[in-house]
């Protein structure tokens, strides 16, 4: 038996085509790839903004330009100034949590009907000038000024690249693609066994661009000059497509002949204790084409109660039952969902056995490979077998598509809602991802 006093439905969506990192959607703002989405999903299904209760959005790379980027986008989509609206930050999983966020507002009859989803510009992703305002150069804009030239070699001031900052966990010291590599050295993921991933996500998400799977909830942005019809990476990139073998022109990120893999082992071997580093028998696996690319995109859903969807005549696209998280170390981010999602399903009442489809982010090949054998070790559950009957991730994931940080989450749940759709027999699913700082979240939706 599930945990909602209110069945809490899902009754519309849509996401931005989402762009690679420095193309097409370079110039486009967040809020107004934001407004961009919540324009479109009022219009798509008729939704009356006087009808919405509140806001709840995901932006990992939250900026001053945009505090609270759920109102602002909401005051800019016409949306009543009367709502509600605030901003969740939870790296990788805030485009999920959003939604969770609105089904325990409606729960404790805050309201009836919000808007939720989340929005990323990589591209737009500042660097910052980091330091005390007592420091003289950094007093006000006149001084940084005069003092430009000497900065850089400031001790007190620090100049930051924010995504490299915004991707590496403060507490362990390690970046993203490292916790990948060291996820892949524990469970022994070899790189073919990952560039056999990535070349079969690539396939199957190319495939889902040409028969419309991703066309009939993805609504073209359009604006200022900029126009973008469809997922932008997947394409850029249609020779790993064709040619499979490609895969094995990317270098490994963690062997240079500046950096030898050995390297890799002195900075985080602490976190393998498994494995020992023997030279000419450990290899590094983690490359460009296995990872998932930076992106710029947004995407929104209608999240109501059962009372409202009727009152209003809104379409039933899926029932949330359940959402959960889960930490684990930050070194071993890529393993969180799997045990987020056996949280998810206990509180829905759920059992594995009964989920038909899965979306699991992508973070890495690396990451999902891990996740698989930390699910079968630890929870019994066979999640590489869904995969392989094409159950899990059946359209591709974020390697392909591009992983726009917080409309990852929200993207996660559309193409989720949307596999069960073409699937006659679904009546479970889950989506799940893993997160920075070690954070994994799980929801499971039912089929209406």
């Amino acid at each position: 038996e599930g945990i909602m006093k209110t069945r809490v439905l899902i009754c519309g969506g849509v996401r931005t085509p989402i762009g690679h990192l420095g193309k097409t959607l370079a110039a486009v703002q967040p809020e107004d790839l934001l407004t961009h989405a919540i324009k479109g999903l009022l219009a798509q299904y008729s939704l009356d903004p006087a009808a919405i209760d509140g806001l709840i959005m995901g932006w990992v790379g939250q900026g001053s330009h945009a505090p609270n980027i759920a109102r602002i986008a909401g005051l800019l989509s016409g949306i009543p100034e009367t709502a509600t609206a605030y901003t969740v930050q939870s790296n990788c999983v805030s485009g999920m949590e959003s939604i969770a966020s609105a089904v325990r507002a409606i729960q404790l009859d805050e309201g009836e009907v919000f808007i939720a989803g989340g929005t990323e510009s990589m591209s737009s992703f500042p660097y910052a000038i980091r330091g005390a305002r007592s420091q003289k150069p950094l007093r006000n804009m006149n001084a940084l000024k005069a003092n430009w030239q000497t900065l850089w070699d400031d001790k007190e001031v620090a100049i930051i690249d924010c995504i490299e900052e915004g991707l590496t966990d403060q507490v362990k010291h390690i970046n993203m693609a490292e916790t990948a590599e060291v996820c892949a050295q524990r469970y022994g993921i070899t790189r073919t066994m990952q560039d056999d991933y990535a070349a079969e996500t690539f396939r199957r998400c190319f495939a889902a661009e040409e028969n419309g799977f991703y066309g009939s909830h993805v609504i073209p942005f359009s604006a200022n000059g900029v126009s973008l019809e469809r997922d932008e990476y997947v394409y850029a990139r249609k020779a790993l497509v064709e040619d499979a073998s490609m895969f094995t022109k990317a270098p490994v990120l963690f062997q240079t002949t500046d950096h030898p893999f050995s390297k890799f082992y002195d900075d985080f071997g602490a976190f393998i204790p498994e494995r020992k580093y023997h030279a000419g028998e450990t290899e590094p696996t983690v490359t460009l084409f296995n990872s998932c690319a930076r992106s710029d995109a947004a995407a929104a859903v209608i999240v109501a109660s059962e009372s409202a969807a009727v009152r209003l005549g809104l379409p039933v696209l899926a029932e949330v039952l359940s959402y959960a998280t889960a930490g684990v170390n930050p070194a071993y981010m890529g393993i969180a969902p799997a045990h987020a999602a056996p949280i998810a399903l206990k509180r829905a009442g759920v059992s594995f056995d009964a989920v038909t489809n899965i979306e699991l982010h992508e973070a890495f090949a690396a990451t999902v490979l891990s996740a698989f054998a930390e699910s079968k070790k630890e929870f019994g559950c066979d999640w590489e077998a869904l995969w392989r009957d094409g159950r899990l991730n059946p359209h591709g994931g974020s390697i392909p598509l591009g992983h726009p940080l917080a409309a990852t989450g929200t993207r996660l749940v559309l193409s989720l809602i949307y596999a069960m759709m073409e699937n006659k027999d679904s009546k479970f699913g889950l989506a799940a991802a893993c997160a920075s700082g070690g954070i994994g979240g799980a929801m499971v939706i039912a089929r209406p």
